[in-house]
């Protein structure tokens, strides 16, 4: 496997691609000496290392499949493997199983950076890295980390199967049930919305074992694509994030040993909501990515249109609302990156990742919007890429919990602060 290996300040460093030749790093003395007291924006060797190597990837690999991936509703395949060749999929796994041993902090710059280019794409890193990697790496025992971890770094796809028909933000009402029968578990039911479901592998699938318990008898297991009873039904035809499979899974009878339980029995409800809090922190990241490659993309047209003889961003009224546009961009990507700080430095975080997943979606949707407008007529087009940024940040204020859900965490944690 062809990957990134890090260690403290880069001292030791293999980067074996042909993507090495990322030079000198500016701020060099901040970056060496870089602790979570220092600036925000001021990143690690090894953090800028991993955004300057993602941000070459992306443009190079990335950007000439745009327009057929959306088209065919499909992530080219050999754009997969070459996501795991550089070792995208496997950011915080550690060496030992074939990952690249970092933070979540560069799993955050990696999404917000492949965002910048095709959020589709991200979905895909995303997912994989806050979600399927996450999961086993914390909660998965030994042996499940031998069996899969190394397989997750190198070449498959995991999905993370929680969401269903009559269960959206009340995630835990699920019908899905999982019957004991000695050293196994038969699994019935129906997943909707499941991203990466169309090329994963492997497959976190929360199912209750005691209804009678109700989110006290969710447990997660994992199931491999090829299991009896187990099916994949056709794509969703989005309006966004088309190259990002989103399907509908259906479970009949399927047949999972006992050693496929991640944690212990009734922990499922616990497993998902501790990994889709670090998970909104990835969809705040990829809104932070969406909103700047679309004002990379608009403000240079900007400088270069003319109308009055002058080009538009010498008019004092644009000045004015790029200026705002750029400002949110920042405060978010600020709140983005303290709270993927607070994740490496161990401390709590749930308020913070629910204020970086709803300012980011807020924002991302209203820059790309006003970027469109700034663009006139070939806004209004697909010829410019626009119109893909607006619609695929629609689904930030739906995805991995809903804006007023986001809402209602703050909401909680602020009582909790003025109460004592």
């Amino acid at each position: 496997m062809r990957s990134i290996l890090l260690k403290s300040h880069l001292k030791t460093c293999l980067f074996v691609n042909g993507l090495n030749n990322f030079n000198a790093y500016s701020n060099s003395a901040l970056r060496k000496n870089h602790t979570s007291q220092g600036p925000l924006t001021i990143l690690s060797e090894d953090e800028q290392f991993f955004k300057e190597t993602v941000r070459k990837f992306s443009q190079e690999q990335i950007t000439p499949l745009i327009k057929k991936m959306d088209k065919e509703h499909k992530i080219d395949n050999e754009l997969v493997k070459k996501l795991f060749e550089n070792g995208f999929m496997a950011i915080e796994i550690d060496p030992e199983y074939g990952g690249s041993g970092s933070s979540f902090m560069s799993s955050t710059l990696t999404v917000e950076e492949i965002a910048k280019v095709d959020p589709s794409v991200s979905v895909l890193v995303d997912l994989q890295n806050t979600l399927g990697n996450n999961v086993l790496t914390k909660k998965g025992n030994e042996e499940q980390k031998v069996k899969y971890l190394p397989r997750l770094a190198q070449d498959t796809v995991s999905s993370f199967c929680l969401s269903e028909p009559s269960s959206g933000s009340d995630a835990f009402a699920l019908k899905t049930v999982a019957k004991k029968d000695g050293d196994h578990y038969y699994i019935n039911g129906t997943k909707m919305w499941i991203s990466n479901s169309d090329i994963a592998g492997i497959f976190y699938v929360f199912a209750n074992t005691d209804p009678s318990q109700g989110h006290k008898g969710v447990t997660c297991f994992i199931v491999e694509r090829e299991q009896e009873g187990f099916s994949i039904a056709k794509k969703e035809d989005k309006l966004g994030m088309k190259a990002s499979g989103t399907c509908v899974l259906h479970f009949d009878n399927v047949k999972v040993h006992k050693d496929n339980i991640v944690g212990k029995i009734g922990e499922g409800y616990k497993i998902a909501i501790t990994f889709l809090n670090e998970g909104r922190i990835g969809i705040g990241a990829q809104m932070v990515g969406i909103a700047q490659g679309c004002l990379d993309h608009t403000i240079p047209y900007t400088l270069e249109r003319k109308q009055f003889g002058t080009s538009i961003f010498d008019f004092q009224s644009m000045q004015h609302q790029i200026a705002r546009a750029v400002t949110e961009v920042e405060t978010a990507r600020l709140l983005v990156y303290n709270t993927a700080r607070l994740v490496d430095a161990g401390l709590p975080f749930i308020k913070e990742a629910a204020m970086a997943k709803y300012y980011a979606s807020e924002v991302a949707g209203k820059v790309t919007s006003i970027c469109i407008d700034w663009m006139g007529g070939v806004g209004f087009t697909t010829d410019f890429p626009q119109e893909k940024f607006y619609r695929d940040c629609k689904v930030g204020p739906i995805y991995e919990g809903t804006t007023n859900i986001q809402l209602n965490t703050i909401a909680k944690f602020i009582r909790k602060e003025y109460e004592k």
